[in-house]
């Protein structure tokens, strides 16, 4: 456990307090923007006395307030960083850490030039009004000398208060509440959100990325100011929409001209999305094959980060270049005559996910500047791979985070954020490549055939039929594992 003493003499330990949604994503998160702030290797989290790990609540180690502040600015996932002044069981044992607290560390906000607003946060229970106002009183041992200001404070400081009751919390039993007290280093501010939620976007597809997903992968891949991203499976472009707005320049490519040219008219297409909120246009809009590159043989590291979702095969296949006479080997290649190549639509074929996640990595070994990250997700179906998953691998980089999201009792993807660690080569291509025949070979025949679609959504049960003490009745709507995917 973490002590206020401890807090107080190191003085770069702050409480992170978490939204609770997409727990998986949360530390990655923090972890990725510290490495972007500037933070060093001394990151650390401690959680607080008889928490489980899923609480809301951690404590985080960083060098600077400064950073501390940019990431719970920047954060999705972040409520936000406090200074912690105090933390106990209850209200007397928050009273003595407070007071035992070094007056060094509060008296400056604490001044009669100052103003200040006290909040009381709660998690798993809802406090009155007039609870919340006892709590607030009761903490008048606190020298506060300046004036209450509730909407635009110089200071502002938390109440947090945990509920002791197991059920309502939506966590694994805590043996006791936690109550903390602390002042606001930096917020989150969730805005963003809704301003960039799909159901208002110009131009939408069916495999558009929500927007909450979108953010926390452009901050995976520390999208910033003067850096390019690239995302291969570009779509609607709803990924380098969120990279966009964290201020990076973006690329993107795509196999299909329809949606890289056309969309759906001069006013809803992907320039569209960015035209609606204000952000700078894409360098460029490629219409591509990731299985056959088109960049020139001297061509490298020239993208800060690659961000994207693979086309898996659940709500889109993916596609090659070829069509399937060609790739079968039935028919040879062609050309296009000039006088067709206007609206010329070029034919394509299937596309096997463990093919695409080889040519991914391939292009982001060759592309990506030296510690520039991938960003990309990869379906794992419980039933077929088991317990252990095994992810791709290159030896171009070091995998630094997985972060998994659960859609369904069987299905689940999961956000893997890939660092570059060796510089690309012939023998580094080579190494790759077994590497890749090793993939292959550990994972089954739903993964090399793509038809990951019709196992998520097959039935949950083949018997319709559901008995009960009273009567027999057939449920009128088949159940599916994939309700939601």
């Amino acid at each position: 456990s973490l002590r206020v003493s401890d807090l107080g003499e190191k003085a770069m330990w702050f409480l992170c307090v978490f939204y609770h949604r997409l727990l998986d994503f949360r530390k990655p998160e923090v972890e990725a923007l510290a490495e972007l702030f500037g933070e060093d290797e001394s990151l650390q989290w401690r959680l607080p006395e008889h928490h489980h790990n899923d609480t809301p609540f951690h404590f985080v180690q960083l060098s600077s307030e400064e950073i501390a502040q940019n990431i719970a600015k920047r954060s999705i996932l972040v409520k936000g960083m406090y200074e912690l002044w105090g933390e106990g069981t209850c209200y007397e044992e928050l009273k003595e850490s407070i007071q035992s607290f070094p007056d060094s560390r509060k008296l400056p906000f604490l001044t009669s030039d100052s103003t200040f607003r006290i909040s009381v946060e709660t998690f798993g229970k809802a406090l009155t009004f007039d609870e919340q106002k006892e709590r607030i009183h009761s903490l008048t041992y606190i020298p506060f000398e300046g004036k209450v200001n509730l909407k635009n404070p110089d200071h502002n400081f938390f109440l947090m208060e945990m509920d002791e009751s197991e059920e309502s919390n939506g966590l694994p039993p805590i043996v006791q509440r936690r109550i903390f007290f602390g002042r606001e280093v930096g917020f989150a501010d969730r805005k963003l959100l809704p301003t960039f939620q799909l159901k208002s976007r110009t131009y939408l597809g069916p495999t558009a990325m929500d927007a909450e997903m979108a953010f926390l992968m452009a901050n995976q891949a520390n999208a910033a100011s003067g850096k390019l991203v690239y995302d291969p499976f570009v779509g609607t472009g709803s990924i380098l929409v969120s990279a966009a707005r964290f201020g990076a320049m973006t690329m993107g490519a795509d196999i299909d001209i329809r949606v890289v040219r056309d969309g759906r008219g001069p006013d809803c297409n992907v320039w569209s999305n960015f035209k609606q909120y204000g952000l700078p246009a894409p360098v460029a809009l490629l219409r591509m094959d990731n299985n056959v590159p088109p960049w020139r043989s001297g061509l490298k590291e020239i993208f800060d980060a690659i961000i994207c979702d693979p086309p898996y095969g659940v709500r889109a296949g993916g596609r090659k270049s070829g069509g399937r006479k060609i790739l079968r080997g039935t028919v040879d290649p062609y050309t296009v005559p000039e006088d067709k190549r206007t609206g010329h639509i070029p034919s394509t074929g299937a596309y096997s996910l463990v093919e695409c996640v080889h040519d991914l990595l391939h292009l982001a070994a060759r592309m990506l500047v030296m510690k520039g990250r991938l960003v990309f997700f990869f379906p794992v179906l419980r039933d077929e791979c088991g317990s252990e998953v095994k992810f791709p691998e290159h030896p171009c980089f070091k995998l630094v985070a997985v972060s998994e999201q659960i859609l369904s009792s069987r299905y689940s993807r999961v956000l893997l954020t890939m660092v570059k660690v060796e510089p690309y080569s012939d023998e580094v291509e080579e190494a790759a490549r077994l590497m890749h025949l090793e993939f292959r070979e550990n994972h089954l025949k739903w993964l090399e055939e793509g038809n990951i679609h019709s196992s998520v959504f097959k039935p949950s049960t083949d018997s319709s039929q559901i008995q009960t003490e009273s009567k027999t009745f057939k449920d009128p709507k088949p159940k599916y594992r994939g309700k939601y995917v």
